[in-house]
């Protein structure tokens, strides 16, 4: 490899910051090396091996996916002249040994990793590679375009070439454009703007929208002025069968060194807003649909409709506050997510209290939760809530079934309280007798009657008492106990809310239009 040439480096670690830091740690490409991407894991890791065929690999040990030790041990099989170099804690010491067995170079130690000794590992594990040079620090090398977008990027203060990036970027105007259309889409943008310079953003994958890249587009003044307009124009033509490309586009800046603050405060809002704003094609600073703020969601009236187990009004209810929520699209993205599983997860809970056999919707609600976190746009979180609504409802339609196979039918518990009215006879009890918990038969009871276990147990009661008040002279204390009160007064006070009279004026009522029909 002559002079001009750089060691390529991949970095793997599920931790952005550590990414972060190595990226940084070094004037990589004056010392005669390259970081050419970055995983968060082994599989992610291999996938860009594949396509960027790195010499050397600089990964941790610990990771979801795939670990380290597993992926050295993959490189080492299919890519020999690939050297590794581990990453590891004190603590991970088994696991390096184990890796040398792989075929791994060296390993740093975590704690130790700064600048001078990762500068010697990696010139000594260049060393190995024999068709290449001692990677040799390299004073007259000047850093590429790549290597300034990516310090811009992570809002590093330094020195510009000015003659360079003039070199680079001619005209005045920069935007950050995103968008998942890849290459098609630039070509015919560049068709539009024959002048246009066109640079994919060195930022890696963005989280939660891996099929998008970011570039930033260097215009002239004509560029600056017709580039949003255009953009609606060429979006419709661009757009997937899925109906998938989608645009996100800064305002337009100068000079370049704004580049980090752009995308950071700006640009990177812009994409997050996305998620609530799913149906809109263009997202600009200047475009954007008025927000509004985000109302409380009625969640005592929602768990209500729950534990009666109307699961379709209730989350009917919930369906128009997601969509009234879509309006608040500056909303926290991820406290939204996560109020939508803890949602899900207090259904499941309040359903297991009433009894039901939860276990399919216990067994699922994991799978739930990943497909929440990995939602793109709001549409998605209603799909997955229509989704498990159904799925409750089976819940609660097997458990109906096994009410009604095990002969407990609605008809059954109405003929129990008309047999047991006199009784001190309770919710509790009755569940008992018929082998159910309590909650959920009254659940079931509601849901399955026009009025709740109590209020029609008071009705029957009542009317019992009426036709003793009209057929003989029981006196009233008598014929409260006998219709299951055991507090007189109490039902003095269930029978005049009930009939709007006291059991006395109501004797008497009945007795004075009885004579009234006799004369």
């Amino acid at each position: 490899m002559g002079n001009g040439e750089l060691y390529k480096i991949l970095v793997v670690d599920d931790e952005i910051l550590v990414r972060q830091g190595i990226k940084h740690i070094l004037n990589w490409e004056q010392d005669g090396f390259q970081i050419v991407g970055e995983a968060s894991n082994g599989k992610e890791a291999l996938e860009l091996i594949e396509k960027l065929r790195p010499h050397i690999v600089l990964t941790d040990i610990v990771m979801p996916v795939m670990g380290g030790e597993e992926l050295a041990r993959f490189i080492k099989h299919n890519w020999p002249e690939i050297e590794v170099i581990v990453l590891s804690s004190f603590s991970e010491f088994d696991y390096v040994r184990s890796t040398f067995q792989s075929g791994v170079s060296d390993y740093i130690l975590k704690p130790h990793l700064e600048t001078g000794m990762l500068l010697e590992v990696l010139r000594k594990t260049a060393a190995k590679l024999p068709t290449l040079s001692r990677g040799e620090p390299m004073e007259d090398y000047t850093a590429s375009m790549h290597h300034i977008l990516e310090k811009l990027l992570a809002r590093y203060e330094i020195e510009i070439d000015r003659a360079a990036i003039t070199e680079w970027f001619p005209n005045p105007y920069f935007y950050l454009l995103g968008c998942s259309g890849g290459q098609l889409v630039l070509d015919e943008l560049k068709a539009l703007f024959p002048r246009m310079i066109a640079v994919e953003l060195p930022c890696g994958p963005i989280a939660g929208y891996p099929e998008l890249s970011a570039y930033v587009l260097n215009v002239d003044e004509e560029g600056r002025k017709a580039l949003p307009l255009k953009l609606k124009v060429l979006h419709p033509a661009s757009m997937t069968e899925e109906g998938e490309i989608k645009w996100v586009l800064s305002d337009s800046f100068h000079p370049l060194d704004q580049l980090g603050n752009i995308y950071h405060d700006s640009w990177l809002k812009l994409l997050q807003y996305r998620f609530f704003l799913s149906s809109t094609a263009i997202l600009m600073p200047g475009e954007l649909p008025r927000n509004e703020e985000a109302k409380e969601f009625p969640l005592q009236s929602f768990m209500e409709h729950v534990r009666r187990l109307q699961l379709q009004e209730g989350f009917q209810e919930l369906e128009r506050f997601i969509s009234q929520h879509a309006y608040s699209y500056k909303s926290e993205v991820f406290e939204f997510k996560s109020w939508v599983g803890n949602l899900l997860f207090n259904v499941i809970h309040m359903l297991g209290s009433l009894n039901l056999d939860v276990a399919v919707l216990d067994e699922a609600k994991y799978a739930y939760f990943k497909a929440i976190d990995e939602a793109r746009h709001v549409s998605d979180i209603t799909s997955l809530l229509e989704k498990f609504r159904r799925q409750a409802e089976e819940c609660v339609q097997a458990a109906q079934n096994a009410l009604h196979t095990g002969n407990t039918s609605m008809k059954l518990l109405l003929d129990y309280i008309e047999e047991h009215y006199a009784e001190p006879i309770s919710l509790t009890e009755m569940a008992r007798h018929f082998h159910f918990n309590p909650s959920y038969l009254s659940s079931f009871f509601a849901a399955h009657h026009h009025e709740g276990f109590k209020e029609h147990l008071n009705r029957v009661r009542i009317d019992k008492a009426a036709d003793l008040l009209r057929n003989g002279d029981i006196p009233i204390s008598e014929i409260s106990s006998r219709v299951g009160y055991g507090d007189h007064s109490y039902f003095c006070k269930v029978f005049k809310k009930s009939t709007g009279l006291s059991p006395t004026q109501y004797r008497r009522q009945y007795y004075e239009r009885a004579e009234k029909k006799l004369r």
